[in-house]
């Protein structure tokens, strides 16, 4: 041993490195075995992966024999290119590799012997120092880790997917399944060492959701198999110790008895035997998917939309997949007359798919078909529905055809119900044109008494004049369309409009008003509340929907109305009960007549609806364009219905018209200021040409709008001609064509204002959306008047006046009102709500 002080510290930083130095040489032994051998255990996990699924269980004996032999090929290549490209490391790359990662590389240093200067005292002191300090750092050492990254070697990750594929294999298949490959080879050792053996399986159909069976885990004796069960036997030893008899598959080309590997299907019932040695054999009792059964279970049931409601049940041994309700008409089973004497046009029965259960058992279930074919051709006539349904295993089952009479909408106004019959008979066959045309002819020929809706009317006699042009013509396509534009119109007519609903009110008004001042019974005044409380909802329900249709149509300034919430009248309508369950009459009749002074003049608050923004003006002076000349065709209409009846229809030869009688009554028919029809609406024209700042310019609604507008002119000008000639009738027509171009015009150029107006708003803050609730108008939200600085608020005093107590109770409800009102900003709403709270 040396007594070198050098020489000492040397061998004891030395000393120190040795554990990572071993660690070190470690990681450079795994790093260099994984870049060499990753192609192999890569193959290796890969097949194993593959066996512990089975598949040499279900492949083709040759089919496994060709992997096999690749899976060899493959191990060859591996350990090839393993030996190829592995270097062993030694400690020398251990220790340059840990010295490369300390700073001045102190581990060399120590190594090093001083070249000159041996003999210079301070030449040895600066070398010691040095010492000393690479000492201190190569105490500081730490093991390096391997690198292990193999992207750049294994660009396609086939390690990763091999792994991935054991591990799904681990949990779905069985590892042990592995020992089967024994089986391949008739002469491995294992299999004469243990002698003749076998393994079966036998794997029902997927769809009927039974286990797969384990044979060696079954004794003998009887089995029962879902038909199509597969039955997979293996056979290990010796060819021809073990042979296999079937009867089940019927297959005509068995395979050899001695097979190793046998695979076939269980078709019907027979016999499966393993002969040899620890052999066993089965009474295989094949049970057969029986096809799906469904049936109705109840009555057909009519909606009061004219819906359909038909209760079936489904039962399937292993659940009901699909099913279908077939409709198709029973012409047999047509009363052939009138409009159904004619042949019918082919069409295809009507095809709806069964409900079935989203969750729980489809074995045996029950459901409702339902279904609204109320505008159907088939509607209201005979039809046969076939109920059918299927399973898993491609099987149907169908029930007996269900004869009944398709439910359709029920139409009690006698007209309607005769424009459905029209309809009915159109889509029966094109060859009813003409006679439906005479029919319309012959209910708009006079018809006060008939259309209480003109629009109807107006409508009725556009579709008469086209089908009278494309009668002897008429496309599918245009029928169709005329079939849905009659059943618009039967509906307009069934359920009314806002006129209609207003005369039932008032009616409905009369007859409790009656019944109170004549001391009607109480049974009888409860009736006539309920009565109106329904004619009352209808009409409130008319209301909404027409400012829905034409929300910037406005009443004349000079009109006085009142705006009255449904919540309001409801109260009014209680109040008035209670004021007759408590025997007050006299006050009661007070209140119906107060109530029917408020009806008469109501309107329905659908938002402020009114903005004064651009185009504002434009779309009102056509709001009163259209309005005027929706008068003009009462008018007319009036006018047509006047008519004496031995004049017959203006225009026809010897028959004055409006252009023919000069100063006499039809020509000279007294409009407004004296003007005649055809004047009148020569300027409602012009008025309509003249239009200017309509919004949406250059959008695609506002140019939908503009061309509606077009179109509504040239419809004007026709029906200024036709007055002129004297044509009433077809003045009616081109008028209606007028209006609803002009109603479709102010509903796209009501979007294009709203859209801009949306896009005005989208930048400003919630405060500024709150003041600029209305801009222009001189008053704030709650009504108030503004303060002289110009501030929202008022510089009076709300609580002045005589009848302080009311203008509060005003202001609360007009603060309910607007708090409900949806079209007014989010902020102003939850202003006017925490409002409400204080109070």
């Amino acid at each position: 041993m040396t007594d070198n002080p050098r020489e000492t510290a040397t061998q004891a930083a030395l000393h120190r490195l040795i554990w990572p130095m071993r660690l070190t040489l470690a990681g450079l032994w795994a790093e260099r075995i994984a870049r060499a051998f990753w192609p192999l255990w890569t193959l290796v996990i890969a097949t194993l992966a593959v066996l512990s699924f089975g598949a040499q269980d279900t492949l083709p004996l040759e089919a496994a024999w060709a992997g096999a032999v690749l899976v060899l090929l493959g191990l060859a290549a591996s350990l090839v290119y393993a030996f190829r490209n592995f270097r062993r490391p030694t400690r020398t790359e251990a220790m340059a590799r840990l010295d490369a990662s300390l700073s001045g590389r102190p581990i060399s240093a120590l190594t090093d012997t001083q070249a000159i200067g041996t003999t210079d005292p301070a030449s040895l002191a600066v070398w010691q120092a040095h010492l000393r300090r690479m000492a201190a750092r190569a105490a500081a050492a730490k093991p390096i880790a391997p690198d292990l990254k193999l992207a750049r070697r294994d660009p396609f990750a086939l390690r990763y997917v091999a792994l991935t594929a054991l591990v799904i294999a681990l949990m779905f298949g069985s590892i042990w399944r592995v020992a089967s490959v024994a089986g391949m080879g008739p002469g491995g050792a294992d299999a004469m060492a243990m002698g003749p053996t076998w393994e079966g399986w036998a794997q029902p159909p997927a769809h009927t959701g039974k286990p797969s069976l384990y044979l060696n885990d079954i004794r003998e004796g009887a089995l029962t198999l879902p038909v199509g069960s597969r039955i997979q036997l293996r056979l290990y030893g010796e060819v021809g110790d073990l042979t296999v008899a079937e009867t089940v598959s019927g297959s005509t080309q068995p395979e050899p008895a001695s097979a190793p590997a046998q695979d076939f299907v269980v078709t019907r019932s027979g016999k499966i035997s393993i002969d040899g040695p620890n052999g066993r054999s089965w009474e295989i009792m094949a049970l057969a998917d029986a096809p799906p059964t469904v049936s109705s279970t109840g009555e057909m049931e009519r909606a009061a939309d004219g819906q359909m409601n038909l209760p079936f049940s489904a039962q399937d041994d292993y659940g009901v997949t699909g099913g279908q309700a077939v409709i198709a008409l029973d012409l047999a089973a047509v009363d052939r007359r009138f409009g159904l004497a004619a042949n019918p046009e082919p069409r295809d029965p009507v095809t709806l798919d069964l409900p079935l259960p989203i969750t729980g058992d489809r074995a045996d279930f029950s459901e409702v078909l339902v279904d609204d074919l109320s505008k159907h051709p088939f509607a209201n006539l005979p039809v046969t529905i076939t109920l059918s349904a299927s399973d898993a295993a491609g099987q149907t089952g169908a029930a007996a055809p269900l004869k009944v009479v398709l439910p359709g909408k029920r139409f009690f106004d006698p007209l309607a119900a005769a424009l459905i019959e029209m309809r009915r008979d159109l889509l029966w066959a094109r060859s009813n044109a003409p006679e439906t045309v005479s029919l319309l002819k012959a209910v708009t020929y006079k018809p006060e008494g008939l259309f209480r809706n003109e629009r109807a009317y107006l409508r009725t006699r556009v579709i008469l004049r086209r089908l009278d042009a494309e009668a002897a013509t008429l496309a599918p396509e245009a029928r169709d369309e005329m079939a849905e534009q009659l059943w618009e119109i039967a509906l307009m007519v069934e359920e009314g409009d806002l006129a209609s609903a207003l005369e039932a009110l008032r009616r409905a008004q009369d007859r409790l008003d009656e019944a109170i001042r004549n001391g009607a019974s109480e049974d009888e005044i409860q009736q006539l509340m309920d009565e109106m409380r329904q004619a009352l909802d209808n009409y409130m329900k008319e209301l909404a929907e027409e400012a829905q249709r034409n929300p910037d149509q406005q009443q004349s300034e000079n009109q006085q109305t009142m705006e009255m919430s449904s919540d309001q009248l409801q109260e009014m309508l209680d109040k008035l009960q209670q004021l007759m369950e408590e025997g007050k009459m006299a006050e009661a009749a007070e209140l119906m007549e107060m109530m029917r002074q408020l009806m008469e003049n109501m309107q329905v608050a659908q938002g402020e609806g009114q903005g004064q923004g651009e185009g504002s003006q434009a779309m009102r002076d056509l709001a009163e364009t259209l309005r005027d000349q929706q008068g003009l065709s009462d008018d007319a209409f009036n006018d047509l219905q006047n008519r004496q009846p031995g004049q017959g229809q203006p225009g026809q030869p010897g028959q004055p018209g409006e252009g023919q009688q000069g100063q006499g009554q039809q020509g000279q028919q007294p409009g407004q200021g004296g003007q005649s029809l055809a004047e009148r609406q020569q300027e409602l024209r012009d008025r309509l040409n003249g239009l200017n700042g309509l919004p949406g310019e250059g959008s695609e609604r506002g140019e939908a709008g503009r061309q509606s507008l077009d179109e509504a002119g040239r419809a004007m000008e026709e029906a200024e001609r036709a007055l002129r000639d004297g044509d009433l009738p077809g003045a009616l027509d081109r008028q209606a064509e007028a209006m609803e171009a002009m109603r479709e015009g102010m509903r796209d150029l009501g979007e294009a204002m709203a859209e801009e107006r949306q896009n005005q708003q989208d930048g400003a803050s919630q405060g500024e959306a709150f003041g600029r609730a209305d801009p222009n108008s001189q008053r704030d939200p709650l009504g108030r008047e503004p303060g002289d600085s110009g501030r929202i608020g008022s510089d009076r005093n709300l609580l002045q006046g005589e009848d302080v107590y009311r203008r509060a109770q005003n202001l609360l409800d007009e603060i309910r009102r607007r708090s409900g009102e949806q079209a007014r900003p989010e902020s102003e709403r939850d202003y006017l709500r925490r409002l409400l709270e204080l109070f």
